[in-house]
């Protein structure tokens, strides 16, 4: 067979050493514009396979296409605008402890083609869906947890409804033997689940939580978004093993709580980095969005000082700046990257100060937050995407977690 694939990122390198193996005659399209498309006579080959990125075209195919009509067991799909990658982790976790053979894969950062050959009809996907990878998807996954949806990818989606038309098809094909968990309280969330002809299940539940809220307490993560993740999770599991959520959190309590216990979090999501001079430091670099700022915002109770700002996504940012400078415990905002005009624009001098560089802001955060005298936190969330300054959020985060660890004591 005629492969072609368009981009080359971790996907498209994966797809061709997949592929290549088996025998196939692969040819790699990278770094092109849309106007290049038509010289590459892609009416040649017998599959083309675009990477997540590349907007699509025509007949053009993608590896979340080819591994959902390959897999020969069930497909927990999970999408959202914030809280996808934990609770991903956390569905998997829940799994393996109560003995199931679970793999996670796709957004979170493993392609899924690269466990296909490996799988067996008694295993469980449990697949992190970006818009990017839902954007032309043609079958949905039998359980699809679908959490809170707000505006991201402005600057490679035509517009929101784009966005939100990507994100409707992890419940469009779904079937009446399928099952939709959704955040009752986003509009656009809601939407997507009435989608879906399969069975719907809203969280937070509205049903005696009496049972449920010591284990959800028993995470250990901090936020009360995490909670609600915890609570996705259990509800896609409880609809993997066909029980309600009661009979899970009755017969399973034991096995949840030490699941719940054990559990680590993800690095740069809302992450703790150290503790020093009464001051705790957190790595929220994953936040790529508006919706992730605005968590890590609700996150914390103690005085704050939010590291904040990055790559100009073409959100409109009133909204977010409404929400940093009304956060009743916030000291400080210290904004950076090509967005730090715009959330400063117009704002209390006093209540924002603007740094050139991560170390600089970093080493603000720390005179502010000290000046407190109390216990107090800085949290780096910058609301945007990483690539005005950095390599990704993962370089992101870490010069950020070596910048903190390399504070000197009293200042």
């Amino acid at each position: 067979m005629k492969i072609a694939i368009l981009g080359y990122g971790i996907e498209g390198r994966d797809a061709e050493k997949y592929f290549r193996a088996k025998g196939h005659d692969c040819r790699v399209f990278d770094n092109f514009q849309p106007a290049d498309v038509p010289n590459f006579q892609l009416e040649d080959y017998d599959l083309v396979l675009r990477s997540p990125s590349v907007k699509p075209m025509g007949s053009w195919s993608s590896l979340t296409q080819y591994f959902f009509k390959h897999c020969p067991c069930p497909i927990i799909g999970i999408t959202g605008t914030k809280g996808k990658g934990t609770t991903c982790s956390i569905i998997t976790a829940l799994l393996k402890a109560l003995g199931k053979h679970a793999r996670l894969v796709g957004n979170i950062g493993t392609s899924a083609i690269t466990v296909l050959d490996n799988l067996k009809e008694d295993d469980v996907i449990v697949y992190e869906l970006s818009s990017f990878q839902l954007w032309d998807l043609k079958q949905s996954p039998h359980i699809a947890v679908v959490l809170r949806i707000e505006p991201d990818h402005l600057d490679v989606h035509d517009d929101y409804s784009d966005y939100l038309s990507a994100k409707s098809n992890i419940t469009k094909h779904q079937s009446s033997a399928d099952y939709c968990i959704y955040y009752r309280h986003n509009p656009d969330s809601v939407a997507i689940a009435e989608q879906s002809p399969g069975t719907k299940l809203p969280y937070p539940s509205s049903d005696d939580r009496s049972a449920l809220e010591p284990i959800l307490s028993e995470l250990n993560l901090p936020g009360g978004h995490n909670k609600e993740n915890a609570e996705a999770a259990l509800l896609a599991v409880a609809a993997f093993l066909k029980i309600s959520l009661a009979e899970l959190v009755s017969n399973h309590a034991d096995t949840i709580i030490q699941a719940f216990r054990d559990f680590q979090g993800l690095p740069h999501r809302i992450q703790f980095v150290r503790e020093l001079n009464h001051v705790k430091y957190y790595d929220d670099n994953y936040s790529s969005a508006p919706p992730a700022l605005d968590v890590a915002l609700k996150a914390f109770t103690e005085p704050l000082v939010l590291i904040a700002g990055g790559k100009d996504k073409h959100f409109d940012l009133t909204s977010t700046k409404e929400r940093i400078f009304s956060t009743p415990n916030l000291i400080q905002a210290i904004f950076i990257g090509e967005t730090k005009e715009q959330l400063a624009a117009g704002e209390d001098p006093s209540k924002f100060k603007l740094a050139s560089t991560l170390k600089e802001a970093v080493q603000l955060a720390q005179q502010f937050a000290e000046q407190a005298k109390t216990p107090a936190v800085v949290v780096m969330s910058p609301g945007t995407s990483s690539f005005d300054m950095f390599k990704n959020f993962k370089d992101r985060g870490e010069q950020f977690q070596q910048i903190v660890n390399n504070l000197g004591g009293d200042l």
